[in-house]
């Protein structure tokens, strides 16, 4: 018993910080949080200030004139607006339920050894993750092989199945399931699916928030698979939405003399600065508020595995 105390207290200070070290962490630690914060404040406060004040003193942390009319202006579009954010979160909630389950299966699968193509298929899946079939090839499969071309499921299904999340998933199931959990269920007479969903799932809802985590970002933040594939304005997402908003800003402003137009009359028709930047606070608000949800369910799952392991 003694040596055992004796052997905490080494390790407990072995472990301990000085208080020096604890501070200049504490710095560190804020000068990050700080580079992070700041240019969310400066959309914030930018969205918030008047024209004529943005044109007189720039960008600033506290607006000099106080203007709601970059959330005026969304509100003269928010049918464009507000169908841009259902397909954002429609394609966002089913993107992630879609791609965790299959992560997650694939993951199971490659994770069985007395599966006799498990070393195949994880090769199969781990190349693809180094190297790229490239842009054309791709674009030539979505839209030509599988015809997916300006349809919502192009949106969510070249997204759904990423190499990392699969190897993520395969290696915590092979870390935290037991072999022998796995072959008691299959006595009792368990197909493999009812074992992944009613055994396997529920213990791994770490990993499980983990993939919805970043899938949800990945698939709310996306723009790119709007710009190839969608031509159809009603399937445009939140993000593809601004970027086209942002594209039109600047075709005006490059051929404004073409257009017949002079530089005041075009700063008068053009979406004001606050106005992008009240959409980038429209976009960025749904998200943020993604993050406690699945932290939620990170902490739960971190329990239940505790609990049934």
């Amino acid at each position: 018993m003694a040596e055992k105390n004796v052997a905490s207290s080494s390790i407990l200070r072995f472990m301990r910080v000085s208080p020096l070290t604890n501070g200049l962490f504490n710095l560190i630690m804020i000068a990050l949080s700080l580079i992070c914060i700041i240019p969310m404040l400066l959309v914030v406060s930018i969205s918030l200030t008047e024209r004529d004040s943005l044109i007189e003193y720039g960008y600033r942390l506290i607006p000099g004139t106080i203007s709601f009319e970059g959330y005026a202006f969304l509100a003269q579009n928010y049918p464009l607006i507000l169908q841009a954010l259902l397909v954002s979160v429609f394609i966002t909630v089913a993107g992630t339920l879609i791609g965790v389950v299959l992560n997650g299966l694939m993951g199971y699968v490659l994770s069985r050894r007395e599966y006799k193509l498990q070393k195949f298929y994880v090769w199969f899946v781990f190349i693809p993750m180094i190297f790229s079939g490239g842009l054309v090839a791709t674009y030539f499969i979505i839209s030509q092989f599988l015809r997916l071309h300006d349809t919502i499921w192009v949106l969510i299904l070249p997204l759904a199945v990423s190499s990392f999340n699969v190897i993520l998933c395969k290696t915590f199931f092979r870390a935290t399931i037991p072999d022998s959990l796995i072959e008691s269920a299959k006595l009792d007479g368990a197909s493999q699916l009812r074992i992944f969903f009613q055994l396997v799932f529920p213990l791994s809802l770490p990993v499980m928030a983990t993939i919805g985590l970043f899938m949800s970002f990945a698939y709310w933040n996306d723009w790119f698979l709007a710009m190839l594939y969608i031509d159809n304005p009603s399937l445009f997402s939140l993000q593809a939405y601004l970027n086209r908003l942002l594209q039109d800003i600047n075709f005006l402003a490059q051929n404004a003399a073409v257009l017949g137009m002079t530089q005041a009359q075009l700063l008068v028709a053009m979406p004001q600065e606050a106005a992008r930047m009240a959409i980038v606070i429209v976009a960025i608000f749904p998200i943020a508020c993604a993050y406690p949800f699945f932290q939620r369910y990170f902490i739960s799952g971190l329990m239940i595995g505790a609990i049934k392991g």
